[in-house]
């Protein structure tokens, strides 16, 4: 296991061994048991996200990240992710479940994000944001960026309006959260969810009116030293700033056009 970032082809090793895969996934299933009600031990916490750990492996692999999908391995975890108990084993076996989607999102694959938006990831991602450690917070909602950051993903979260005010209430109240105990990494992760959601015409016209005020006002300035997310930040000002414009001119015209 400590040594798994040494050995560059242990995915298809992993993945081609007869019977290793099935006994990594009879590891996971084994704790379905302590999931409801939460009685799940440290030490099997442990076992378990060693085992994630190798899973991440091959999900990260590009020899072997399709095979993956195709066996619907990451359906596994999702029971996971579906807990809300906060003791550690708890938080630690959703980080170490959220790191395997987080390792498949991260290559840039329409294959993938398809794969992933016929299943719950979106709703699951959604309510570790809500109430997560900040790490985990902060790779679920890289995976949602992700997902945005994909025209297919972009799309379906802004199809219906019940898919993009769900997303864009849990980022919102993640935003007052943030007023409270400010972290950079995860604001950095929001903003970009949100200048994302303003590139698509619709979302932005509704931005215009759901967009948290601390975000417009200055009230994360001293915490944005980084020049990338200082950008977004402008720019998603700018594409939400410029419906306004818009709207203003058609006003300015429909009461020209009336008198």
């Amino acid at each position: 296991m400590k040594k798994r970032e040494i050995f560059q082809d242990l995915a298809p090793l992993l993945w081609n061994a007869y019977g290793t895969i099935a006994a990594l996934l009879q590891e996971i299933v084994s704790i379905y048991p302590f999931l409801s009600p939460p009685t799940l031990s440290p030490g099997a916490s442990n076992r378990v996200c060693n085992a994630l750990a190798l899973l991440q492996c091959v999900a990260s692999h590009p020899d072997t990240r399709i095979l993956f999908l195709n066996a619907h391995i990451p359906l596994y975890l999702y029971p996971f992710l579906n807990t809300t108990s906060k003791t550690k084993p708890f938080e630690y076996l959703r980080l170490t479940s959220l790191g395997v989607i987080g390792a498949l999102v991260k290559v840039d694959d329409t294959e993938v994000i398809s794969f992933l938006l016929q299943t719950e990831i979106i709703p699951l991602c959604l309510r570790t944001m809500e109430m997560g450690s900040e790490l985990s917070k902060t790779v679920a909602t890289f995976i949602v960026q992700k997902i945005l950051l994909d025209d297919v993903g972009l799309r379906y979260i802004c199809a219906t309006a019940e898919r993009f005010y769900a997303v864009g209430q849990v980022l919102g109240s993640m935003v007052t959260s943030l007023a409270e105990q400010p972290s950079t990494r995860l604001l950095k992760h929001i903003i970009r969810c949100y200048l994302r959601l303003s590139e698509h015409p619709r979302a932005c016209g509704s931005l215009n009116n759901c967009l948290p005020n601390m975000l417009k006002d200055g009230s994360f300035n001293n915490y944005i030293d980084d020049p990338t997310t200082r950008h977004w930040l402008q720019q998603l000002l700018h594409n939400v700033g410029g419906i306004n414009r818009v709207a203003n001119l058609q006003g300015g015209l429909d009461h020209i056009i009336g008198s």
